[in-house]
C-alpha cells in the first residue's frame, strides 16, 4: 500500500476506484466496504483508493465540539495497511477544502487527480461546502465527467454508524471485549514511559507509567485490564491499571502497566499497549496489603488468560 499525504502526489496507472470517510477505528464495518471496494476492483481491473482525512472533519467545522477518535493517522494507516488496498490518500480537512462546493470537490479532487472510474459510498454521504451536496448530486456529477457510482445500503451504513459509537462507548467505558468484537482486532494506544511515584515496586510490582501524547485518543475506562506491550520489535505480556488509584490518593488519573518478567529500564521508551481483555473494575482497598494481595490475584488471572 503507497500512502499519500496530498492529493497531487498520487498519480494513478490507470483508472481507479475509491471510497472515502474518516474511517476511524477501521472496524469490521469498514472492512465490508473495503471487500466491496476490492471485489469490484478485480472484476474491471481498476487501482483501488481510499480516500480519508488527516483530522476529523468535526474538529475543523465545530472545534467546541471535539470529537475523541479511536486511531491516530498512524495507526489508521497500519490497520488499513492489512486490507490489501493499492493506495491511501490522507487528505488534510482545512478550511480551504471545506470551501469546495460539492461539484469543485468532485471536478479537482476526484476526477483531475484520481482518474476516476467508480466511486462506493453511502448513502447518506454529504459533501462539499456546509454538506451541501448529497448522493443524488453525486450520481449527476458522475453522469458528467463520466464516472460510476454505487450507493452503500442504508442497513450496512447503520451498521458502520451503531458499530463507531459502540465501539467509542465500550473503550470510554471499559468494556473492552465488546470493542474489540467490534473493531476485529485489540484496540491499542501508544505513549511514552513517563517517571511516577514508584509506589509498585515498593510492593513487588513495578510499573511502566505511559503517557499518551494525542489529547484526542481515547483512553480506556477506569479498570485492570491484560495487555501486551511492544518496543524494539518484540511483545511482552502484561496487566494495566488506568484509574485514580483511590487506595494511595485518588486524585490524577494515571495508566500504569506491569510487565511480566521485564527488568529493563523503560523511561522515554515509545511503548505500544494493546489491551487485549478487561479483568475488574478500579477499586478502593482498605490497606496496601490488600491491594497487593488483589494484584497477585490479579496478575494470576493475566496469566491464565495468557495460557
Amino acid at each position: 500500500m503507497k500512502v499519500f499525504h496530498s492529493i497531487f502526489d498520487f498519480k494513478p496507472k490507470g483508472k481507479t476506484i475509491i471510497t472515502l470517510g474518516t474511517f476511524d477505528g477501521v472496524h469490521i464495518g469498514h472492512k465490508k466496504i473495503i471487500d466491496k471496494l476490492l471485489k469490484n476492483a478485480r472484476i474491471d481491473d481498476l487501482e483501488t483508493a481510499v480516500i480519508t482525512f488527516a483530522q476529523h472533519p468535526r474538529n475543523v467545522l465545530h472545534s467546541k465540539e471535539s470529537v475523541s477518535l479511536l486511531n491516530t493517522t498512524p495507526e489508521k494507516i497500519h490497520q488499513l495497511e492489512s486490507t490489501g488496498i493499492d493506495n491511501l490518500i490522507i487528505l488534510n480537512f482545512d478550511n480551504t477544502l471545506s470551501e469546495l462546493s460539492g461539484e469543485e470537490f468532485v471536478k479537482t479532487i476526484l476526477v483531475d487527480q484520481l482518474n476516476l472510474q467508480k466511486i462506493i459510498i453511502g448513502y447518506d454521504h454529504r459533501f462539499g461546502k456546509n454538506r451541501s451536496s448529497d448522493i443524488h448530486d453525486l450520481i449527476n456529477f458522475g453522469k458528467k465527467y463520466h464516472f460510476d457510482v454505487e450507493q452503500i445500503s442504508a442497513e450496512e451504513i447503520d451498521e458502520i454508524t451503531i458499530s463507531s459509537t459502540k465501539i467509542r462507548n465500550a473503550v470510554g467505558q471499559g468494556n473492552i471485549d465488546l470493542a474489540n468484537q467490534y473493531l476485529g482486532y485489540h484496540y491499542s494506544f501508544t505513549g511514552i514511559v513517563v517517571k511516577g511515584n514508584q509506589l509498585g515496586r515498593t510492593i513487588g510490582f513495578p510499573t511502566a507509567n505511559i503517557q499518551i501524547n494525542d489529547p484526542l485518543k481515547i483512553i480506556p475506562g477506569n479498570g485492570v485490564y491484560v495487555v501486551t506491550g511492544k518496543w524494539n520489535n518484540k511483545l511482552h505480556q502484561g496487566m494495566m491499571n488506568i484509574g485514580t488509584k483511590p487506595t494511595i490518593d485518588g486524585k490524577n488519573l494515571s495508566i500504569e502497566v506491569n510487565f511480566f518478567d521485564v527488568n529493563e529500564d523503560l523511561y522515554g521508551k515509545e511503548i505500544e499497549i494493546s489491551v487485549l481483555h478487561h479483568l475488574r473494575n478500579e477499586q478502593k482497598f482498605d490497606s496496601l496489603d490488600s491491594l497487593k494481595n488483589q494484584i497477585f490475584l490479579d496478575k494470576k488471572a493475566s496469566l491464565t488468560y495468557f495460557n
